[in-house]
């Protein structure tokens, strides 16, 4: 069994973060990251989060490196883990969200992490948790298609079963079920993975956060200049506040790090700058804009006809 190895996480993901950081400047050159260190201030460690704004192509965005530790769980975090309470814990992750200005350009997501929890003379516990999701808003098919290519490539050195199995994890999680839809199209979604031990775990995290850049760039490059006006960014703004939606209801990430203590800011780095919310509104059938709710439903991208 190979041994557990958090130095060796912890670097590759503040390289992921710098790589991450560096491509999406190459698309927005006068603006750039602006990044901030900040300290736990409910144990010990912290992070670095770097955030963009207000750029050409990127409307906000934000990556984030943290680190996190602490001597005691938060209750509400143990309820359906019971045995995790009374452990020392990490938490380790790069997670990070781009919300760019042209509506016809997707919303994207990522985030990896691994998670170790300790007490004397008890076997650690320990996963790896991650993915990635793709939110348009006017979709193009040939887009949703190449974001479930590379997640089947990102998974493909792992058995067949990897990106069915991701796929569909993905497709249950990031699901609004008072909106009974999906938030965008999907990607892969994996948490608690210790199942093939620490170095495939492992190895399996690193080619998830190496697919992201070579999933999202494409389409950005291939979207970021085409023409819009106010009724498309009034779309986008609608559909945002089902963004916000779920990071406030669902998304375990944000409940965890609210719960522990984590840091505000950067917690809430997720949300968009403008989102609205409009009474019993949707948009005109047959109008261009309607079109993406049929996205928005678990389906096979790669066998669709």
């Amino acid at each position: 069994m190979s041994a557990i190895d958090l130095d060796r996480v912890k670097h590759y993901l503040l390289g992921l973060q710098d790589e991450i950081c560096v491509a999406l400047e190459e698309l927005e050159p006068d603006t750039g990251f602006q990044e901030e260190v900040w300290e736990y201030d409910h144990g010990g460690g912290g992070g670095q989060t770097r955030v963009i704004a207000d750029g050409r192509t990127f409307e906000k965005g934000g990556v984030n490196f943290s680190h996190v530790q602490g001597d005691e769980l938060p209750a509400a975090a143990t309820v359906q883990r019971p045995e995790l309470a009374g452990r020392r814990f990490q938490a380790v992750g790069v997670s990070l969200v781009i919300h760019p200005r042209n509506p016809y350009v997707p919303t994207s997501h990522a985030n990896v992490r691994f998670f170790l929890a300790e007490k004397e003379g008890a076997e650690p516990v320990w996963w790896f948790g991650g993915g990635f999701d793709l939110t348009p808003y006017y979709p193009f098919r040939e887009d949703v298609i190449h974001w479930h290519q590379t997640a089947r490539l990102a998974c493909l050195p792992f058995g067949q079963e990897a990106y069915p199995r991701f796929k569909r994890w993905c497709d249950q999680y990031f699901y609004l079920k008072h909106r009974g839809e999906t938030r965008g199209v999907g990607g892969l979604f994996f948490d608690d993975l210790n199942e093939w031990g620490f170095d495939r775990c492992f190895a399996f995290m690193r080619s998830v956060g190496d697919h992201y850049i070579p999933a999202y760039l494409h389409i950005v490059e291939r979207r970021k200049e085409i023409g819009f006006g106010e009724r498309q960014r009034e779309f986008q703004a609608y559909r945002r506040g089902r963004y916000v939606e779920f990071n406030l209801i669902y998304d375990r990430g944000t409940l965890f790090g609210l719960q522990s203590g984590g840091r505000t800011e950067s917690i809430l780095m997720s949300l968009p700058p403008v989102a609205k919310w409009g009474y019993q509104w949707h948009p005109p059938e047959g109008s261009v804009e309607s079109e993406l709710y049929d996205y928005l439903r678990p389906r096979d991208w790669l066998s669709d006809d």
